[in-house]
């Protein structure tokens, strides 16, 4: 960091305090002055995606209303969460993210036409300490693993192309509860969000994300306490309950990861299954489609099209600033309408799974680069990133954002054409295979897309 970007953070997070004790007082005005300082340190609208001022400007208007329930959320977060771990996440999203990182990154794609994530997923292990039922890592073990320097390597790499966001997936992230603490030390200016099944977190460990202060949390859930257990084990729901309730004791931020289908799409949209993670303290909920990755995939717990339809306008609702219970949520699959497709290949991330290999997406399993033979910048202009950099969007119409998913033949051109492989450990899968399980799924979605497309007032003048 150069002399005059420290002078800026420290400037950025002495404004910022000023902020939290304002919120105290006022929590609306507060919130206001935050939104300000962040919208300041935001870079002008000639030099990045417009979709950054948009978001500020609709925040700034929601905290604007008396009466708006986003002013309660956001005070229930400075007041819930630890003020180590609050004020790092605001400093390293609002700051070295958005700000830093973003000046870095809209600098390369423009020198280098392609593109550079916002955020880098990236799998420690491919162990897992659970055997759910059709779940990958019950047969992976302990087979993969990104060693410490790897996984260094990758921050520092991000770091230097104005990534400072990390998400990690497995297996289970928390088999390497000390590696990942030992990573938030080291990298103390970037963010890391852990999607973890939650059974392996205890009391030492949560006084360690506390100190550390920049480590937040997706606990996957799917349901009721009978589905939960049929699938992952008997008592795992409890364990989870209570490993909410101590980052709920020690004031984490946190959420969940919802995997909605055919099966359980209703009851993770259910006013009082978001209440029950209101009241063990979540603020987070993201909400993925079911994917059908895979030979052994069953491609009826794919939603129908008025099951997605469901989904996508309950989740509408319970962000919302008149819906009772404060939960922000995100719809993996139906956001993209708002943030011009799909976000992969590097758009706005891309993954790395314990084998090394860097794969366009957390779904989709081809790669032709690996981070132990190519750096991520190598990997973000090799022909399968390119690929996708060059087709996005592969819809014009932004609900049907997926190459895989909504436009079968998109995926398996990129990849037939790339030279990329299937990177399934256990059972490789072609490209043509896993398109032909989407496509009725495809076709009846198709006519629900078309006519919500054509109503969204964001959408005039679309082709």
């Amino acid at each position: 960091m150069t002399l005059r970007e420290k002078a800026t953070l420290a400037a950025f997070n002495k404004a910022v305090d000023i902020g939290f004790k304002k919120i105290k007082k006022n929590p609306r005005e507060g919130m206001l002055d935050i939104v300000g300082i962040i919208d300041k340190y935001m870079m002008p609208k000639s030099e990045q995606e417009n979709s950054g001022k948009k978001a500020i400007e609709n925040i700034r208007r929601e905290f604007a209303d008396p009466n708006s329930s986003w002013v309660s959320f956001a005070t229930d977060m400075v007041n819930d969460v630890d003020e180590n771990v609050i004020k790092h996440f605001v400093s390293n999203v609002g700051f070295n993210a958005a700000y830093k990182g973003n000046k870095k990154r809209c600098k390369l794609q423009r020198e280098e036409n392609c593109n550079i994530p916002w955020a880098i997923l990236f799998d420690p292990t491919s162990a897992c300490n659970l055997k759910c039922t059709g779940c990958w890592a019950a047969e992976y073990g302990h087979k993969n693993n990104l060693s410490y320097d790897e996984m260094a390597s990758i921050i520092k790499q991000g770091n230097d192309i104005g990534t400072y966001m990390y998400i990690l997936t497995g297996g289970e992230p928390l088999v390497r509860k000390d590696d990942i603490i030992k990573l938030a030390e080291e990298f103390n200016d970037s963010e890391f969000h852990i999607f973890t099944n939650g059974t392996l977190i205890d009391e030492k460990f949560c006084k360690e994300v506390q100190r550390v202060g920049n480590i937040s949390f997706a606990i996957s859930i799917e349901g009721t306490e009978e589905s939960t257990d049929s699938r992952r084990g008997k008592g795992v729901y409890k364990r989870v309950m209570d490993s909410m309730k101590l980052l709920q004791k020690h004031h984490l931020l946190y959420g969940v990861s919802i995997c909605y289908t055919s099966v359980n799409y209703k009851y993770v949209t259910d006013d009082e299954f978001i209440m029950m993670l209101r009241e063990h303290g979540c603020k987070l909920a993201w909400y993925f489609h079911y994917m059908p990755v895979g030979n052994d995939a069953d491609p009826s717990l794919m939603p129908t099209a008025s099951q997605r339809k469901h989904v996508m306008d309950k989740v509408h609702i319970i962000r919302s600033k008149d819906y009772a219970n404060n939960m922000f949520a995100i719809d993996f699959q139906n956001d993209g309408e708002y943030i011009g497709g799909c976000i992969a290949g590097g758009r706005n991330y891309f993954h790395i799974n314990s084998a090394g290999d860097m794969e366009p997406c957390v779904f989709i399993h081809y790669s032709d680069s690996n981070i132990r033979k190519d750096t991520i910048m190598e990997a973000l202009k090799k022909p399968l990133f390119m690929a996708y950099h060059h087709n996005q969007p592969f819809n014009s119409n932004h609900l049907k954002p997926c190459p895989m998913l909504e436009n079968p033949g998109r995926l398996s051109e990129m990849v037939n054409d790339s030279g990329a492989h299937s990177t399934d450990m256990i059972s490789p899968e072609s490209a043509e295979h896993l398109e032909n399980k989407c496509k009725p799924y495809a076709k009846q979605w198709n006519a629900t897309a078309e006519a919500i497309w054509s109503h969204r007032k964001h959408n005039k003048g679309v082709h």
